[in-house]
């Protein structure tokens, strides 16, 4: 990419994705487009569509989703799988309308099978049953994945995937029930050393930061 390339991060707000425009931004590209989800919801079809024919960004950062822990994931099986579908579809179908370059789309390793050799192997994809609990979530990105690929072999585009692991920092998920188990994990022993050593203050300023709930 060149430093004035047009590069649409799409999910800018979250954990992968600020990481990622926080990244590009340190290597001198300025030139992006950032859209909110109230600005631009990516399960709308035609406003996706008619973002991309006005837009014609060159380069596009697919982190935008449906994510939550085991919990969140195994509750809402039909949200996670249908919103997934829908903003991969949306966005990789218009990525290759509108002659975007090169298109990086975010997976997840969830997609290997529960019982995958360890350490896991890309080849160990589509080999055996998925971890049930987060199966609605896993085929949708699988999908995704391979939208990719025959959007590659067909029509000749640059649409890759990669799957983080174990990801955590800033603006990611702090919620005790719905996250993921590193930031869920961290949010515990930060409250549990507050507890022991009784500083309250800390306590409630962490709770009217993230309650709960979330």
């Amino acid at each position: 990419m060149k430093k004035e390339s047009k590069i649409y991060v799409a999910g800018h707000t979250g954990l992968v994705g600020s990481a990622i425009l926080k990244n590009l931004k340190s290597k001198g590209f300025s030139n992006f487009i950032l859209k909110t989800h109230k600005e631009l919801d990516l399960t709308d079809q035609k406003n996706v569509s008619d973002f991309f024919a006005k837009e014609k960004p060159e380069y596009v950062f697919l982190a935008a989703a449906k994510v939550g822990g085991i919990v969140a994931n195994n509750t809402y099986r039909g949200e996670f799988i249908y919103t997934n579908l829908v903003i991969q579809n949306n966005v990789i179908h218009n990525a290759w309308l509108s002659g975007v370059k090169k298109l990086l789309f975010l997976g997840s390793t969830c997609i290997y099978p529960r019982e995958a050799p360890q350490p896991m192997m890309e080849d160990s994809l589509l080999t055996s049953p998925l971890e049930y609990t987060n199966e609605p979530y896993a085929i949708a990105k699988i999908a995704g994945i391979k939208l990719c690929e025959s959007y590659n072999i067909q029509y000749g585009t640059n649409f890759i995937s990669v799957m983080p692991t174990n990801l955590y920092g800033p603006n990611d998920n702090f919620d005790l029930e719905k996250s993921h188990v590193l930031p869920a994990l961290i949010r515990k022993i930060y409250i549990g050393k507050c507890l022991e050593n009784n500083d309250w203050n800390s306590i409630q300023n962490d709770l009217n930061k993230r309650p709960i709930e979330g």
